[in-house]
């Protein structure tokens, strides 16, 4: 249409200054009434009412209402005949002039909404194929992949706007408040050593060195405790990080993480920095005031109060400990599992004894899915206690499980008993989720924060029996233990922090070993001789020889924290370009296969395998 439209003295066909933009779609307000104007977009929506034609036009910054009307443009009949060819999504630049809309069509809905421009001419900048999809606010019902294919179509919508620019906000803030606070931001490599430790490294062949390869980093952990023994202080990055993992909602192979190490301090003054920062962040960007400092619990106090690492406090539900019910009762498998070193842990639920034998069974069921070999019920009805294990205690220990297990008329009370104290602590901590949605407990408007604290220096490994880091192998023990770290491994904690939003980790860290003789300690427990140390570790082992600090940081990531910010229920909801939970980009359609030729300049030979 561009060419072909009639042109008037002076009136290009092609985008120039004559057609730019004088003020954005969404800025059109009441202050512009009368106003010659001149807006760039896209048609979101059409309505042809016969003689007369309306369009939304938007931009990044919302939508106005463009109106083709013959009647009120008499001397440019060609307009609104040309209008008539407009589809969603045609690209367009509108001159017009802003008037106020009739009485009884204003959308309070819409920032524009008391307003509209009649259209005095249009240039069509680019037209669009058919949709594969409707651009807009349902959008969201559209099959995810479908959406990810047509991402440049998706990005379009004001949730997916509204979200990249918190996300573009968070870097903003984030730079600002810690170079504030004396950091230096500061590059790692993004090709470097390959560590077997953790999860599997994205690999990259060397072409000038055949038959080597980097890894992209997991993490930039080594070069930043560097940094600390090259005496810059107070480092930060906000990062790309690669793991070849399997993905969930809130995985992906790269995300982005704020990293951030310190020199000659302690867990209080990271603890203090990240407090600091999530207020002003929260309040920058939601208004919200975040309440400091943090609570603090201890790794084993989460797991026995809320049956997870990761808690969230906004469900008011805590487990209880049954061992003192059961320790001398009369029901033998429970006090056979306590004789033997195992718990009786129990879930209180208020209002439970509404439950149904129909909601009992498929609760039953899915705790056995998360790995429990039974689940015990009772419920308090009428201040009767009831459930299949009541026949088989005495009067007394009903009144001491109601009584321990705070258990009141009307409530239920799910009890699971395993000789792994952390087993059945986590199958109730995952019932404690489930019921905290499915019954409406969740406050959705809380923002409850809390730091897990003193987690396990070490993790018992049944496959590979042996010995492997909770965190990482550089995180410090804490040092009074030290000396019972060859004799009793499994009771060493770690001077390691998470930092927990809403049952989410949103940021995880640790005071590092600095002393060399610490560090080769604990690569001994780990399995990891002097000469595999050196193999592996061997430049940063050099360095940390040469006078290393006391030192410890911690990454914050960037797509949890953004997710949370928006609402949203994935981190892709907050990334530009994410890939699937095959690891692909629908869009590009990564990764794929490469040349032959290209193969043998990198010395590589495919194997190929069978679906």
């Amino acid at each position: 249409m561009g060419s072909a439209e009639p042109k008037e003295p002076g009136r290009p066909d092609f985008f120039n200054e004559y057609w730019k933009r004088s003020r954005l779609c969404g800025q059109v307000g009441e202050d512009a009434i009368g106003e010659e104007i001149r807006v760039n977009g896209w048609v979101r929506r059409r309505r042809d009412l016969g003689g007369i034609l309306f369009i939304e036009l938007w931009d990044h910054s919302g939508l106005v209402q463009v109106v083709f009307n013959p009647d009120l443009k008499p001397d440019a009949p060609d307009v609104h005949r040309r209008g008539g060819d407009l589809r969603s999504e045609y690209c367009l630049a509108v001159r017009g002039k802003v008037t106020r809309r009739p009485e009884g069509t204003e959308n309070p809905a819409l920032a524009t909404g008391k307003v509209e421009i009649v259209a005095e001419d249009f240039l069509l900048l680019s037209s669009s194929e058919p949709l594969p999809f409707e651009v807009g606010d349902a959008t969201d019902k559209v099959d995810e992949n479908l959406r990810l294919t047509y991402r440049y179509l998706d990005l379009r919508r004001e949730r997916m706007q509204h979200n990249l620019r918190v996300r573009s906000k968070l870097y903003s803030f984030t730079r600002n408040y810690l170079e504030s606070n004396a950091f230096v931001e500061i590059e790692t490599p993004m090709l470097t050593k390959a560590t077997p430790e953790g999860a599997r490294d994205y690999l990259v062949p060397s072409r000038v060195n055949p038959g080597t390869f980097y890894a992209l980093p997991q993490s930039p952990q080594l070069f930043k405790q560097i940094l600390m023994i090259s005496g810059f202080d107070r480092y930060y990055q906000i990062v790309k990080c690669f793991r070849d993992e399997d993905l969930r909602a809130d995985r992906q192979p790269e995300f982005t993480q704020v990293d951030l190490e310190m020199s000659y301090i302690v867990e209080d003054d990271v603890m203090t920095m990240i407090e600091g920062y999530m207020k002003g962040l929260f309040k920058t960007i939601l208004s919200e005031d975040i309440p400091t400092p943090f609570r603090r619990v201890d790794y084993w106090d989460a797991i026995d109060l809320y049956g997870s690492d990761k808690p969230d406090l906004r469900i008011p539900l805590e487990l209880v400990d049954l061992g003192p019910v059961f320790r001398e009762a009369s029901f033998e498998p429970f006090r056979k599992i306590l004789e033997n070193g195992g718990v009786v842990r129990a879930l209180p639920l208020p209002g439970g004894a509404s439950l149904s034998r129909k909601e009992i069974s498929d609760i039953e069921e899915k705790t056995k899915k998360w790995g429990a070999s039974g689940l015990g019920v009772f419920q308090c009805k009428e201040n009767d206690l009831k459930g299949p294990l009541v026949k088989f205690m005495n009067e007394e220990e009903r009144d001491r499980l109601k009584t321990i297990g705070g258990l009141k008329d009307g409530d239920a009370l799910f009890v699971v008993a395993d000789s792994s104290r952390l087993k059945a602590c986590t199958v109730l901590g995952t019932l404690r989720l489930e019921l905290g949605k499915t019954r409406g407990l969740i406050d959705e408007s809380a923002w409850k924060f809390l730091w897990v604290v003193h987690f396990p220096m070490f993790e018992w490994s049944e496959e590979e029996r042996r010995w492997s880091a909770m965190h990482h192998p550089f995180t410090s023990p804490v040092l009074e233990q030290l000396d019972g770290m060859e004799t009793s491994p499994g009771n060493i904690l770690a001077r390691a922090y998470d930092v927990v939003l809403n049952g989410n980790e949103v940021g995880g860290g640790s005071i590092r070993i600095h002393d060399s003789a610490v560090q080769r300690k604990v690569f001994s427990l780990l399995g990891i001789g002097e000469e595999q140390a050196r193999e592996r570790f061997g430049f940063f082992l050099d360095a940390l020889s040469y006078g290393t600090p006391p030192h410890g940081g911690i990454a914050l990531g960037v797509d949890r924290l953004a997710m949370l910010l928006c609402g949203g229920q994935s981190i892709r909801d907050v990334m530009a370009f994410p890939k699937t939970q095959k690891a692909q980009c629908l869009l590009s359609k990564a990764p794929d296969v490469v040349e032959d030729a290209r193969l043998a300049e990198l010395h590589i030979e495919c194997i190929p395998v069978e679906d």
